[in-house]
Parts: structure tokens; C-alpha cells; sequence
């Protein structure tokens, strides 16, 4: 011990901590820091007991709370008592920074009818909305006007997903038409897919990791089933029948296994990692009513791919597959993929389905239904969107509480995170979208600007723009 430490450890002008990890494994043994180390300084330390070559960011949790001040005027501000090792909680950032959204860049008339569903591709560079009217609208981000309106459905379009290459886009619609459009030219490639006879709630795409080129996606429906489809074939390959009342959510994990949640109050996994038929492998009870939402851990990548914030390309299939399944397996770190689900039930459920089929965390506080749960890109944060007007954070990992985010006076319908995970954006009723600063548990950016119920948002997958879609008919685009 070095004579400095030993004479401020005379003055009491230092601390005794410890590095942990989310899970609360630690890093290296307790240290003795001065007072006014700061997050410079503990970046630097937390880089050096984990031998990183390259520097990267992170943030630091004390009770769950980020460290933004130095550790000594934390411990006066809060009277932690110095008896004890302060564990403080390492967590890897994004090492690119997404700019706050704060003013509307476009406000584009063209639907007839209330916009249902908005999504960016995922390299950010298109995007497309689906709406009452029955039509698909593909949008030019440069000039900001209309490229293609997509006509094929006899119904409203309730939901519509990009393959994780950007090659194919889907839409599925109230009367349980499947339509597979090309987004270069805005034709329907083929007819409708038929087969459903209800309404489709959701889709979802095989991973880039698992398959490439991507061909093959799910659909849940109302009536009770879910679909594997083939967008070469043109037809469904696989029924996936089990639930006993409407399916209102589905996922395609990154491990080979789709997710369906249903208002049969039961979430059911399905193993597709082999040739064959889809088996049945897990049903997950913990809901009293019915499951409204699904999210993985690893949502973020999954949906953008081989696509990052550098912008690289790549030239063989076998690179594109590779460089996924590094982005997959980063995200899915040491805590595996992980599930959250919300229900009418107002409770939200963390689930590390691969460990046991009982809940990890029952996470309660909402006082009325959880309409959207959310997972951030790093895993670390989870969003769920209420009807009681409010959004609460949770930990990703845990599922410990973190803070509620109050300022709708309606209905929050749906969120979404910025890539870099550091803001989370609102869409509600009250006809606003709200941008809220997670490291400051605060509101970041009001915006205002729809004349009715907003009930669609996106943050695009690069991070340069925010879209939002209600019942105004119109779509608009928020940049910083």
C-alpha cells in the first residue's frame, strides 16, 4: 500500500469497494479508492481488471442506481454506511451514442385510415407503415415522401416485419391474409398467403444466424395457431397448434425456438432447431389473464442481423451468417437469452426459460394492463407500457424494480428503445410520443404534434430517426 493510500486512509478520504457484474459476480478483489474517483476513473479501472485491449464505455450502478457523481459524494448524499464494501455494478455501454430526438423533420399525409403498424428496416434506411385502409406504404427517408403504396389485403393491416437482411417485407392483415412485398419495387411477390382464418397478431422472422438468406417467418393468429411459412415456396410449411384460445404475440428466438403467448394465459415454446416438424417443448403458466406481449433479450439483434452501427458490408452469405451470430452471441452473454412477458393480468413475468419453466421474477406494480414489454439492445433494461398511463424499467438480468416514468395523462400503447439503450420512446393515447433519459429516470423530450392517439412508434435500427403512426392518419418523422 503505497504512502498516499495510507494517508488518506487516515483522513477517511477513501473507500472500500468491489467490482460485480449484473449477476453479482465480482471482479478482481476490494479495492481501497479515493473519494473522488468518478466514472473517468472507474471506466479505467473496470477496463484494466478485465484485460480489455481496446477501452470500452460503461456505466456504474450502486442499489441500482447510476453512478453519475463521485463515489465519496454519492456515499454523503445517501449516508451509506462505510462500514461495509460498496459493491458497484459494471455495465458494458454502447460504444456509439445515440442523439436525443427533440423536433419533427416531416409530417406526411397519405393513408386513409388510422396507421397500425410503423417499422424501419433493419439497416434504418427504409421504412414502411401498415394502416385501416388496407394498404402497405413504403416511405423515401431522403425526401421524405411516399415510394410505394402496396396494395393486396381486403383488410385492415394490423402488423408488418422486416427479414432481418432487408430483402423482404410482410404484412399480415384483419382478414388473415399474409402478403410478401419486395421493397425495392413495392409489388406483392405472389398472392396472399391464405390459411389463417382470423386475424394475424403477429410476425416474426427466422434469425440471419440460423438461416441465410432469410426465408422462412411465423405468424400468430386469432385463431388459435401459428405459422411457419417459406417466402420462396410461397406456402406454410408448419402448423403449430396447441393453444385453446387466440395467439396474440410470437417471437423467433435465436436459439432455434418460437415463442407464442395467448390469451389462453400460457406462453408455449417450439423447438424448430431441427429438420422435421416443429415439437412441442415447453409451456409456461404463470399468468392469470391474457399474455398481450413477448420480448427476448435479444430482440435488437435478431431483428438487425448482420447490420451495426458501422455500416459494414459484407460479401459471401457465409460472412453475413458469421457476423450475426457474433452480434447474437454478444447479446446473448453469459445470462442467455431470456423472456419477458406482459398480461392483462397487470403483472409483467422475467422468464430464463433455457434454466426452468417457473418465472424467474413476478414483476408487479402496474395497476392496469400491460399492453408492451420491451427488452433494450444491450439486454440490460426492460420497458412495459400500461394502460395505466405509466412505463416502468426494470432489470433486464434480475428483473429488480428500477423506476416508473410518468407523464402520459392516457393509455401507453407501445415502445421503443434507442440502439445505444440510454432513451426509450413512448407512444400513447394522449396523442403524444415521449423521449425518457434512463440513466436520469426523467423525461428527456416531449413531442408533441398528433391530433389523436398515437398507437405506432419505431426508433430506426441506426438511430438517426424516430416515426410515429395513430389515429390522425398521418405519419410523422422525428430526428435530432
Amino acid at each position: 500500500m503505497g504512502m498516499e493510500t495510507e494517508m488518506e486512509m487516515e483522513t477517511g478520504n477513501i473507500v472500500l469497494c468491489r467490482f460485480i457484474d449484473t449477476e453479482g459476480i465480482p471482479l478482481g478483489d476490494p479495492m481501497y479508492i479515493p473519494h473522488q474517483t468518478g466514472r473517468l476513473q472507474l471506466t479505467e479501472l473496470a477496463n484494466r481488471f478485465l484485460n480489455n485491449e481496446e477501452k470500452l464505455p460503461y456505466s456504474f450502478y450502486v442499489s441500482g442506481e447510476e453512478l453519475l457523481v463521485s463515489v465519496g459524494t454519492y456515499i454523503e448524499k445517501r449516508k451509506v454506511s462505510m462500514e461495509k464494501i460498496l459493491m458497484i455494478v459494471y455495465r458494458q455501454q454502447a460504444v456509439f451514442r445515440t442523439r436525443p430526438i427533440n423536433r419533427i423533420s416531416a409530417s406526411i399525409a397519405g393513408h386513409e385510415d388510422s396507421v397500425l403498424c410503423v417499422s424501419f428496416s433493419p439497416d434504418g434506411n427504409q421504412l414502411a407503415s401498415g394502416s385501416g385502409d388496407t394498404t402497405v406504404r413504403l416511405w423515401d427517408l431522403n425526401t421524405q415522401t411516399p415510394m410505394f403504396t402496396c396494395r393486396g389485403h381486403r383488410n385492415w393491416v394490423m402488423c408488418i416485419a422486416w427479414s432481418p437482411d432487408g430483402k423482404h417485407l410482410v404484412s399480415g392483415s384483419k382478414a388473415g391474409e399474409v402478403c410478401c412485398w419486395n421493397p425495392k419495387t413495392g409489388e406483392l411477390s405472389g398472392s396472399p398467403l391464405t390459411g389463417h382464418k382470423k386475424w394475424i397478431t403477429g410476425i416474426s422472422w427466422e434469425p440471419v444466424h440460423l438461416s441465410y438468406p432469410c426465408r422462412r417467418f411465423v405468424t400468430s393468429s386469432r385463431d388459435g395457431d401459428a405459422r411457419i411459412w417459406d417466402i420462396t415456396l410461397k406456402k406454410c410449411v408448419a402448423s403449430l397448434t396447441g393453444h385453446t384460445s387466440c395467439v396474440t404475440c410470437v417471437k423467433w428466438g435465436g436459439e432455434g425456438i418460437i415463442y407464442t403467448g395467448s390469451r389462453d394465459c400460457t406462453i408455449i415454446l417450439w423447438d424448430v432447431s431441427q429438420e422435421g416438424a416443429p415439437r412441442f417443448k415447453l409451456q409456461l403458466k404463470n399468468h392469470g389473464h391474457w399474455v398481450n406481449s413477448l420480448s427476448l433479450s435479444t430482440d435488437y439483434v435478431l431483428r438487425t442481423g448482420a447490420f451495426d452501427h458501422t455500416g459494414k458490408q459484407y460479401s459471401s452469405p457465409e460472412e453475413v451468417r458469421k457476423a450475426a451470430l457474433k452480434r447474437y452471441d454478444q447479446a446473448k452473454g453469459n445470462s442467455g437469452e431470456r423472456l419477458v412477458s406482459g398480461s392483462d393480468d397487470f403483472t409483467v413475468t422475467l422468464w430464463e426459460q433455457s434454466v426452468s419453466n417457473k418465472p424467474k421474477k413476478h414483476l408487479l406494480g402496474h395497476q392496469q394492463l400491460v399492453n408492451h414489454v420491451y427488452f433494450s439492445p444491450n439486454g440490460q433494461w426492460i420497458a412495459s407500457a400500461s394502460f395505466d398511463g405509466s412505463v416502468r424499467i426494470w432489470d433486464g438480468i434480475t428483473g429488480d424494480y428500477i423506476t416508473t416514468l410518468r407523464r402520459h395523462v392516457g393509455c401507453v400503447y407501445q415502445i421503443s428503445w434507442s440502439p445505444d439503450s440510454r432513451m426509450l420512446l413512448s407512444g400513447s393515447k394522449d396523442s403524444t410520443l415521449k423521449v425518457w433519459d434512463i440513466g436520469l429516470r426523467k423525461l428527456k423530450q416531449d413531442l408533441p404534434g398528433h391530433a389523436d392517439e398515437v398507437y405506432a412508434v419505431d426508433w430506426s435500427p441506426d438511430g438517426e430517426r424516430v416515426v410515429s403512426g395513430g389515429k390522425d392518419k398521418c405519419l410523422k418523422l422525428w430526428v435530432g
